[in-house]
């Protein structure tokens, strides 16, 4: 085929497609030119899970009059005047992308009004062309309004996951940028309702109230003196106290810039060594504050990644600081400091994503050995380690998992109630009241159904307040409230969210725990329930309830073969 050059309207698609990957990504833009034009107030409305209508308001500095058509010019900016300016980036948006690619995909219009103009200026465009123009009264400041994006873009719109989905996504740019700027008041509303609202007094504990709720405010601790030499680290980290199942309550902000970073996460994890429970996570919210210079943010289309210069020293500056606010502030008896020298991380731990584990990667499996469909009779012998039960089979010697196999059993137990006579639910003596984020709270709105149909009894009690007034009876006396975090904080992407629920309340129901002591009557009633499970070799995490060592294998290891 012959080499041609381009149509500009496919040039503007391709682009567009690199800055506008769903409609967060038109979200984190507008804030973004809102906090660059230094707006103290700044609203986001949102219909549609931002398909229908994004619209951000701000006070901030405005466009002056003559510049309005200029801003819709693709590399236009404000924010960069020479080469120079490239190696010390101090602004959150300086690529000159955002709103020309927004309105390559969308109609747009904007209301502006720099400070001293009599009267604010509104423009309208519609597949980037400006369709018109005019005088408009506005106090100083921008109003951007997004209309029915990727209309003329089907591919990427099919693409797109539910509105509830969508809305999570908008609500955690909109709460991360209120934890990393607490002195500017964010206003959130989805489809009418108020989602967040952020004082912006200039307090990140008032922003960490509104997103994540007072009870886990109280149990976040204030990092001091973080930081070494021209590495400043501030912020606040949880206490061992409050933590989650997976990695989305981590923040990290680099000069106030909302990133992802593995190394960031991975040093953050260090710092808890040992403090925390297996599979637990923490929460935090941390600035890392380094010389522009020191750091490139021009690695990524939408700026989310960056690459420091001196990785090691940022590691270990962050690693240090969280750490020692812990052992500082924290009344743990015998905790040894923990000193992780730093490593580049692999090319394996590079291809993960932000949500797997950063930390660093062990020795690849043996693959699995082939098990029949169902188990043998078994016969207990005893219990090893409080943790794995001893058992012989016609094959040879099982060592069982006592807690994945009580979650295999759960699990099943639940899944044939669903289809059954129903759920076994307990009610709650006095309704609990629990406060989600702006995320949980589209995710639980999206799925008041499939909690009902297991158990959950919930309704709305205030703003991003609940009552729970019933549970399933496997929850009754255990971590109900956990199981119902967990679920709040997967989002509905990925398993089916009836298999989701199922397996959270196998997880949280107070299954028989590693280190807990069976009486031998208990171990053979744990293995004859799980003998008749239809997958008895896997919990309902994929893991294995149990290793296999066969009578060849153990007469071969005698030397008997």
């Amino acid at each position: 085929m012959p080499i041609r050059v381009l149509d500009e309207r496919i040039v503007s698609h391709i682009a567009a497609g690199e800055v506008v990957e769903r409609p967060a990504s038109v979200v984190k833009e507008l804030v973004e030119n809102a906090l660059d034009a230094g707006a103290s107030q700044i609203g986001v409305e949102v219909r549609g899970g931002g398909v229908s209508l994004i619209r951000v308001v701000d006070n901030g500095a405005g466009i002056p009059a003559g510049e309005v058509e200029l801003a819709f010019a693709r590399h236009a900016t404000s924010k960069i005047e020479s080469l120079a300016d490239l190696q010390a980036i101090r602004s959150l948006g300086f690529r000159g992308e955002a709103l020309p690619s927004i309105a390559a995909v969308a109609q747009v219009e904007l209301v502006t009004c720099a400070e001293g103009e009599p009267v604010g200026t509104y423009l309208s465009l519609e597949d980037g062309v400006i369709t018109s123009r005019k005088s408009q009264a506005r106090p100083r400041g921008t109003t951007v309004t997004v209309r029915n994006l990727f209309r003329k873009v089907p591919a990427r719109l099919k693409f797109l996951k539910s509105a509830a989905t969508e809305s999570g996504h908008i609500a955690h740019v909109v709460s991360q940028y209120a934890l990393a700027f607490p002195e500017v008041a964010f206003s959130l509303f989805l489809d009418g309702r108020k989602a967040l609202k952020s004082a912006g007094r200039g307090q990140l504990m008032d922003s960490i109230i509104e997103v994540y709720g007072a009870q886990v405010a109280q149990h976040m601790l204030e990092i001091a003196d973080g930081g070494t030499g021209s590495i400043e680290i501030k912020g606040m980290v949880g206490s061992p106290a409050v933590s989650r199942s997976g990695r989305g309550y981590l923040s990290f902000f680099i000069n106030r810039r909302w990133v992802n970073s593995r190394l960031l996460a991975w040093a953050v994890e260090e710092a808890y060594h040992g403090l925390l429970a297996a599979e637990k996570h923490p929460v935090a919210v941390i600035n890392i504050l380094v010389p522009p210079s020191e750091v490139d943010v021009n690695v990524h289309p939408t700026k989310s990644e960056v690459k420091f210069h001196n990785e090691r020293q940022v590691f270990a500056a962050v690693q240090r600081a969280v750490r020692q606010t812990l052992l500082a502030q924290m009344p743990v008896p015998k905790i040894e400091e923990v000193a992780t020298a730093y490593s580049p991380p692999s090319k394996l731990e590079t291809t993960l994503s932000p949500s797997t584990a950063p930390s660093k990667p062990s020795a690849p499996p043996q693959a699995p050995r082939t098990l029949a469909a169902s188990l043998p009779v078994l016969r207990v012998l005893g219990q090893l380690m409080n943790s794995y039960i001893v058992a012989e089979g016609p094959d040879g010697l099982y060592l069982i998992d006592q807690h994945a196999a009580h979650e295999r059993i759960v699990f099943e137990k639940v899944r044939q109630q669903r289809l059954g006579q129903g759920v076994e639910v307990q009610g709650l003596l006095e309704p609990a009241v629990i406060e989600v984020t702006p995320q949980q709270e589209a995710v639980l709105r999206s799925h008041y159904a499939e909690l009902e149909e297991f158990g959950f009894s919930i309704e709305p009690f205030g703003e991003r307040t609940y009552l729970v007034r019933a549970v399933p009876h496997l929850l009754g006396g255990a971590d109900w409230a956990g199981a119902l975090r967990a679920l709040l904080d997967t989002g509905e992407e990925g398993t089916d969210w009836t298999e989701k629920v199922a397996i959270a309340i196998a997880c949280h129901s107070g299954a028989v725990r590693a280190g807990q002591v069976l009486s031998l009557e208990e171990m053979r009633e744990l293995v004859r329930q799980l003998e008749q499970t239809s997958t008895p070799h896997t919990c309902p995490h994929g893991r294995p309830t149990m290793l296999h060592l066969s009578s060849r294998e153990l007469e071969r290891g005698f030397g008997r073969s």
